[in-house]
């Protein structure tokens, strides 16, 4: 049990952290904002456990930042996506919204049981379940649902087990999905499946990605959809997939260090690197930016000529984040690739996870991401070229028009 005592140091160590740490893109106040702490604190480290860390969110909502968050240790998920491996959105169906299944990341607990996209969640042990409020699944535990459908009438029940996980590598604790799953849909056009960039700088990652992608080519694969839909972000690897995209070594993005948004920079002045393609030259890597600022261009690998170079397409929508948004911009920046879809949610901020003492973490964000012209993602997102939409009763019968919809990009 954490005492009113603690719990204030608890939230003196977060505001010390944010003020020193915190990656500033809304030009917040931090005066104003540590004032607000200060006025809040005594309440909230006498209330109960779960008013207290959500007051502690709320602070941090302030902020106005992405990738922010305060929990205990051992927290519970607090997005579908990051304990069953399963998007949502909200639907009518019949007299009441309800949350539909978006996305399904395959070997996940949601592919496990059987649920697909297009599937109605109506309940959770036995309670009925309707939106805004996110379903609560529990790390370590099972859960009966009750599953519904837009195309068939007909309900049927399904045991989601959702495996015990703890926070690492710097982030929340999720259940990680398969990072990379490839198939062909017809023939000339393969699909790769990412809704994850696994490993801590993207080299376990990478090596799954060209074994996928030599997979394909040797399946006769000259067109290729990326579908980043549902996307959780992760690491570096993202850039070795957009290295697929050109021959060459061209910029991808640049990221910005909070200490260099202070005082200032040139872009053509920030070292142009690319993604270590070896842990050797990760190391090499890790210690040049050990004993300096860590800002840089990041830059693809030159991979060299693909078959389906002029013929890729990239598919988003509202759940793809992060690393996966990144991707996309880079896509549609430099017309390497076109984006079908739905617009991404704008959260592409560099972040780390950090102690704020007895137990609870803080995750905050500590470096913006620009693209090579200057523009920033945090808070906008990628407007895809193909903007396409799902149409609920047609995914619950096995229909995706944003699929087809690539399939026919990359076939002109």
């Amino acid at each position: 049990m954490v005492t009113p005592k603690e719990r204030l140091k608890v939230i003196n160590r977060v505001k010390t952290l944010v003020l020193k740490q915190h990656f500033n893109v809304a030009n917040i106040d931090y005066g104003a904002w540590s004032r607000e702490v200060e006025l809040r604190a005594p309440g909230l480290a006498a209330a109960d456990e779960p008013t207290f860390e959500t007051g502690v969110r709320n602070l941090l909502a302030g902020l106005k930042s992405s990738h922010t968050n305060f929990y205990r240790s051992g927290a519970q998920p607090t997005k579908p996506q990051h304990a069953i491996g399963a998007t949502l959105r909200s639907v009518e169906h019949g007299d009441t919204a309800r949350w539909m299944v978006l996305d399904v990341y395959q070997q996940s607990p949601a592919a496990a049981a059987g649920i697909r996209p297009g599937d109605i969640l109506v309940a959770i042990g036995g309670e009925k379940l309707s939106p805004p409020h996110d379903p609560a699944f529990r790390f370590g535990e099972s859960h009966q649902l009750l599953i519904g459908s837009l195309c068939i009438g007909k309900e049927r029940e399904v045991t989601v087990s959702v495996p015990p996980v703890k926070a690492s590598r710097g982030r929340p604790p999720l259940v990680e999905p398969q990072s990379v799953a490839h198939q062909i849909l017809e023939p000339g056009v393969g699909l790769l499946k990412i809704p994850f960039f696994s490993g801590g700088f993207g080299i376990r990652f990478s090596k799954l990605l060209d074994d996928a992608i030599e997979a394909l080519k040797d399946q006769g694969c000259d067109r290729l959809i990326v579908d980043l839909r549902g996307c959780l972000g992760g690491s570096l690897g993202f850039a070795h997939l957009i290295s697929y995209f050109c021959p060459g070594r061209i910029p991808i993005g640049y990221d910005i260090t909070r200490k260099r948004l202070q005082t200032g920079y040139d872009v053509q002045k920030l070292p142009r690197v690319p993604m270590p393609s070896t842990r050797f030259e990760l190391l090499q890597c890790l210690l040049r930016f050990s004993v300096q600022d860590k800002s840089l261009m990041l830059m693809t690998q030159g991979l060299g000529n693909q078959p389906f170079h002029g013929r890729i397409a990239v598919l988003v929508n509202e759940w793809t984040n992060s690393a996966g948004e990144m991707a996309a911009q880079f896509a549609k920046d430099t017309k390497l690739a076109a984006v079908v879809g739905r617009k991404t949610m704008g959260n592409v901020l560099g972040s780390t996870l950090l102690d704020a003492g007895n137990g609870y973490k803080l995750y905050l964000p500590i470096f913006g991401w620009y693209s090579p012209d200057g523009t920033y993602l945090e808070g906008s997102g990628v407007e895809p070229d193909v903007p396409v939409d799902i149409n609920p009763k047609e995914l619950g019968c096995g229909q995706d028009a944003q699929l087809r919809a690539a399939i026919e990009v990359v076939s002109q």
